[in-house]
């Protein structure tokens, strides 16, 4: 009897990583607090990002949202926004050392057995670059990762995957299938937005069930069940 065919998302060529609550989740303020510090010094406001949505955000996206909340122009905002990314990426720099990742379950063996397979790996994340890369450097992932996707230029998901894919054709060729994998409702709709299989797992704030509801096309509690179907 012919073995039944896997489905697309466990034999892409690329898969692309979302980093908070995917690879790993902080257990510290670091990034938490550059948010604040370049809002008061860059843009003389005295505010938080509490209240902002920010799973499944973007660096950019957030910072955009806080400031909207005070009252500021979009046009003020864009005009510092430089000023402002570049002050946070320094500091969380700065403040490397005080980051505390948890890595999720099973993602050093899943990263090591896709490499041996061949496949080419890259993160997509809402992090500004260097935030992003200094997260994974202290958890020891960085060298895993061919190449990385970030927020710097877009605040939209759904762009940054589409660099991914970009990226990942520009490697391996126009043919190459792109897998996503993240852990938020916006996560899924972006891999969906760009035509592409999403798996999600509930290793960040959002619960299997609510994740399931939006249709990727694979949903676990955690990359531990992932592993046997690769």
């Amino acid at each position: 009897m012919k073995a039944p065919s896997k489905p697309a998302w466990a034999t892409a060529d690329a898969y692309l990583f979302d980093i908070d609550g995917t690879l790993l989740n902080v257990r510290d303020t670091v990034h938490y607090h550059a948010f604040h510090h370049a809002v008061r010094k860059v843009f003389g406001i005295d505010s938080r990002i509490d209240g902002v949505p920010v799973h499944g955000n973007t660096d950019i996206g957030i910072l955009r949202a806080v400031l909207r909340r005070e009252g500021l122009a979009d046009a003020a905002f864009e005009a510092r926004l430089p000023e402002a990314t570049a002050l946070m990426c320094a500091e969380v720099s700065a403040q490397s050392s005080l980051i505390r990742p948890e890595i999720c379950p099973s993602i050093c063996e899943l990263l090591q057995r896709l490499r041996l397979a061949g496949r080419l790996l890259g993160v997509a994340s809402g992090n500004l670059q260097s935030i992003g890369w200094n997260k994974l450097e202290v958890a020891g992932l960085r060298s895993m990762f061919e190449f990385g996707c970030f927020s710097d230029t877009t605040e939209h998901r759904e762009d940054i995957f589409r660099h991914g894919i970009e990226e990942v054709q520009r490697r391996r060729g126009p043919s190459a299938a792109t897998c996503v994998l993240g852990d938020t409702p916006s996560d899924i709709r972006a891999a969906q937005a760009v035509g592409i299989p999403v798996i999600a797992v509930a290793t960040g704030v959002f619960g299997v069930d609510e994740l399931r509801s939006l249709g990727p096309d694979a949903c676990f509690s955690s990359c531990r069940e992932l592993l046997p179907l690769l």
